[in-house]
């Protein structure tokens, strides 16, 4: 039957990596055609047996020849949509126009746009004065405003947002690797990857869990196991990150490994906070949490003082 198909080829999906469809349509058509002989599927579909003839853009000729039988057009990379506009413009009140179908050559693998993300950062880097100037030091900053956003959007609740900040870390992550010259995200990707597969036996190994409380067992044995007899129990614990959550954290690993409740008390200013932590670690609460709530109901309460006018 008659027709036109723009045949629709994906950057992330290596050429000639074509679905089993896209090959029977190809082979079955009167005529295949590309604007250029630089189209990265034209070996590809020539070196299996099928031909294809260069020929100009040109909507009008498209219509016609697919008006007397099967036509493929290997769209362009960027998808051709200037020439199927054009073609839909001839296709206006035209009597019996043959029928135009768009069909995908192959499909993005989950994750696929994670190689755009790739092929930006690198135009930036080398393109962008500003980037080509960062450093893992300079970038630090940004990528610990773009983690607090992110928890600020999950507690406001706001999904949407939420992956708009995901995205901004994602970039930070891509932007880091960009930097390095000794090792790639390739290399972030695959350490993450072992890790986890690592950490994991009851998914990955032949382990049995009874529940999730069994799977936080094992991950801090292997964790241990890690790091090694050497290693102190605070091997790890960014000093950096905020006092609430820092002050959890080393009393969780503290309590782990058994110390003394004598050290957990201290006389200097401070402590007060500190006992304050521990008693809320007993609760089974999350200090830092807890206090960005209130911090947050404060905002809002003052907020709405605000726009009632200081009333």
């Amino acid at each position: 039957m008659p027709g036109l198909i723009f045949l629709a080829s994906s950057p992330r999906v290596a050429p000639g990596q074509l679905t089993w469809p896209a090959w029977e349509t190809l082979r079955s058509a009167g005529q295949v055609l590309a604007a250029s002989a630089d189209h990265p599927q034209l070996p590809y579909v020539r070196a299996a047996g099928v031909p294809v003839e260069v020929a100009p853009a040109d909507a009008g000729a498209l219509v016609r020849a697919a008006s007397a039988e099967t036509v493929v057009w290997l769209a362009a990379l960027d998808g051709d949509e200037t020439l199927m506009r054009d073609v839909g413009a001839v296709l206006v009140g035209m009597d019996g126009p043959p029928e135009v179908e768009v069909m995908p050559a192959a499909y993005d693998l989950p994750g696929a746009r994670m190689l755009d993300l790739i092929t930006v950062m690198e135009t930036l880097r080398r393109e962008c004065p500003w980037d080509r100037e960062q450093t893992h030091a300079s970038l630090a900053p940004y990528l610990l405003e773009e983690a607090y956003e992110v928890v600020d959007t999950i507690e406001s609740g706001d999904l949407d947002a939420l992956r708009e900040e995901l995205g901004d870390v994602l970039m930070q992550i891509a932007f880091h690797a960009e930097v390095a010259e000794d090792w790639t995200v390739d290399d972030v990707a695959e350490g993450i990857v072992a890790k986890l597969v690592r950490r994991h036996p009851h998914v990955f190994g032949e382990v049995q869990v009874a529940d999730a409380d069994e799977v936080n067992a094992n991950w801090d044995a292997i964790k241990s196991a890690e790091r090694g007899d050497d290693a102190s129990i605070f091997e790890g614990v960014p000093m950096g990150q905020p006092a609430l959550s820092l002050a959890a954290k080393l009393q969780r690993r503290a309590a782990k490994a058994g110390a003394p409740e004598a050290l957990f008390t201290d006389d200097e200013v401070g402590a007060e906070l500190f006992q304050l932590v521990i008693r809320l670690r007993g609760e089974g609460r999350d200090p830092e949490a807890d206090l960005r709530a209130a911090a947050r109901r404060f905002h809002d309460r003052v907020r709405a003082w605000e726009d009632s006018g200081g009333e």
